[in-house]
């Protein structure tokens, strides 16, 4: 019986990492096949991988490829790659906004949510170092695993994968007391010191203002585009239009824009109370020359989904005109389109 590259990638596809619990393929690990008359090469990057595991992962290999009928004879070759060779990102998405407080991960969490839910394969790169937030919605306690090479990011309950600083230390209220630059460079090392493989969407939570990460992650990364995250609050409108004159100088795409906290639904009536005002929704979205995504309310459901790191439940009509919206609005691709065969 002839092996076909096919029954190859299909066994490769069943091995999984621990954690994050996605194949090697996923991962990009698997760097090239060869396969005539029975015997079959493999080349694997398994460079982030500790030793002891590469190990485990190459004796699963050797099962899996050996128990296909018509394999005569295997040959694994490791190489070493840097970890910006083995990323692959259809499109890079920074979430933004100009004033703290205005749900900017959670927005980011929603988002995430919303894509998975879509089949699309999602990572979060938590860029806001000092006031991480996205572990504790996920409800995340495992700390990244890896080697000296670099890091794998961890994963959550519906397959997001996830990289916080907040899981390298060693507690979660622990303060990060570190100045600008130290911050700008951490996020460039969650961009190249992690292994993310393939990625349909990698969503960037970045922290309020203009200063130096969000500027460094606008000129070091590919962008896609950018979310902007406002309140109905006329004080926070007039910072978060700083984010949306900072994205137009550095032309970055604005993609779309969210208002959180636009309204309250009363329990008792089911009528809609504009707590902090009326909606600035569209005219922020007419500034930022981009669609209105959605407009989410303040719901206490999903406020304790968040503290008990149960977001991924969350489900309501307002989320899903908002994932359906994203979704529409989702930039083009930027890999080529022989790069996005075989995700």
């Amino acid at each position: 019986m002839a092996v076909g590259l096919e029954d190859i990638e299909t066994a490769l596809s069943g091995i999984l990492l621990p954690q994050p619990k996605r194949s090697l393929t996923q991962l990009n690990m698997v760097r090239d096949i060869g396969v005539s008359e029975g015997s079959v090469k493999l080349t694997l990057a398994l460079t982030v991988l500790s030793a002891a595991e590469r190990e485990r992962v190459q004796e699963r290999v050797r099962a899996a490829i050996e128990a296909i009928p018509g394999v005569k004879e295997l040959a694994i070759e490791l190489v070493e790659q840097p970890l910006q060779e083995l990323n692959q990102f259809d499109r890079v998405i920074a979430v933004m906004s100009g004033k703290g407080g205005v749900g900017k991960s959670l927005v980011t969490a929603l988002l995430a949510i919303a894509l998975t839910r879509h089949g699309h394969q999602v990572g979060i790169l938590d860029a806001d170092i000092t006031g991480p937030s996205i572990p504790k919605m996920f409800g995340l306690k495992a700390r990244p695993t890896g080697s000296e090479n670099g890091i794998l990011p961890v994963e959550t309950r519906s397959g997001i994968s996830v990289m916080s600083l907040n899981l390298l230390l060693p507690h979660e209220d622990d303060a990060v007391i570190w100045r600008g630059p130290l911050l700008a460079k951490a996020i460039t090392q969650f961009w190249q010191e992690v292994l993310w493989g393939k990625l349909d969407c990698l969503l960037v939570d970045l922290p309020p203002g203009t200063a130096d990460i969000p500027l460094t992650v606008m000129q070091s990364l590919p962008l896609s585009g950018v979310v902007i995250v406002s309140t109905p609050q006329d004080l926070a409108n007039m910072v978060v239009r700083k984010a949306v004159h900072m994205a137009h100088k550095l032309n970055v795409h604005i993609s779309g824009v969210v208002e959180n906290m636009s309204y309250l639904v009363s329990p008792e009536t089911g009528k809609r109370i504009e707590l902090f005002g009326r909606s600035r929704g569209e005219e922020m979205a007419s500034e930022a020359e981009a669609p209105l995504l959605g407009q989410i309310p303040v719901d206490p459901e999903l406020a304790a989904l968040c503290d008990s790191g149960d977001i991924e439940r969350y489900n309501s009509e307002p989320f899903t005109s908002l994932s359906s919206a994203f979704i529409q609005a989702l930039p083009a691709s930027s890999r080529p389109a022989e790069d996005q065969t075989g995700k």
